[in-house]
């Protein structure tokens, strides 16, 4: 199986469940990152980071596919 293949098939339900926390981790990140407010350096980093980890999640989420041999 191609990784164009792998990407567009649909995952198992349970990396479905985890790809869409994967997006609201990321959801969470950018909205930390962008307020306009002044806030304290670790909470922007740590913002950063759950950019970093949600986007890593739905990247690997997409990519799992049931094995049907």
């Amino acid at each position: 199986m191609g990784i164009k293949e792998r990407l567009f098939s649909k995952p198992p339900p349970f990396f479905r469940k985890l790809r869409t926390l994967g997006l609201a981790l990321v959801a969470a990140g950018s909205a930390v990152s962008t307020v306009n407010i002044t806030i304290p350096a670790i909470i922007a980093e740590i913002g950063g980071y759950l950019i970093v980890a949600g986007s890593v999640m739905v990247a690997v989420s997409q990519a799992v596919v049931k094995d049907e041999e």
